[in-house]
């Protein structure tokens, strides 16, 4: 019997002819096929699962839900009592196989696994709000250093077509070379449309 502890489905050989590369029906004859008795959390249904009556029932819900939350808290709710007090092992268990973030007391003897999952969905929603908050903070530093730069590179253009200007090269020379306007660039030399012409 083989149970595999993952939330995703078992995609393994589940017989000894699966395991093996021989097709030939006279070596297959000579061999019997043993079949690997598989527990998979994502293959079994709810029904099937409750039928575990140690805290197995518990691991095996935790691990097929581990990736839904919402399925994860129906089954939470569906069986608080018994995720209330859960042995310590097999809080372990599912700990180590979903990495959910289950913090608990180590000399505790149960685990209230409901509480457990409430105070990471509140720390998770908190980090959310601050890392939210610090996103915003980072864009209005990164606009304000963008508005910056543009600043910047429209006094240099503008710095630009008056030396440009005063070498003695026409208004639409400069334009080109600054990569504005004509009629933005007489703005910034103070020119008309009657002086030029």
């Amino acid at each position: 019997m083989t149970i595999f502890f993952g939330a995703e489905e078992w995609d393994g050989p589940l017989s000894l002819f699966e395991m093996m590369d021989v097709e030939d029906p006279e070596v297959l004859a000579c061999m019997d096929n043993y079949h690997v008795r598989l527990i998979a959390p994502a293959q079994m249904t709810d029904e099937e699962i409750v039928k575990f009556q140690s805290s197995l029932r518990e691991v095996m819900f935790f691990i097929k839900y581990s990736d839904d939350s919402e399925n994860l808290s129906r089954i939470l709710e569906i069986n608080e009592k018994r995720f209330r007090e859960l042995e310590r092992r097999a809080a372990d268990v599912i700990e180590a196989v979903t990495n959910s973030g289950i913090k608990y007391e180590e000399d505790s003897e149960v685990v209230d696994v409901c509480n457990a999952i409430k105070e990471i969905r509140m720390e998770e929603r908190r980090l959310g709000e601050q890392d939210g908050e610090l996103r915003g903070e980072l864009r209005g530093e990164l606009r304000g250093e963008l508005k910056g730069e543009q600043k910047g590179m429209l006094k240099k253009a503008q710095e630009d077509a008056r030396s440009f200007y005063r070498l003695g090269l026409d208004v639409e020379k400069v334009a080109q070379g600054v990569g504005y306007t004509v009629e933005t660039v007489k703005e910034w030399l103070g020119l008309s449309d009657k002086e030029q012409g």
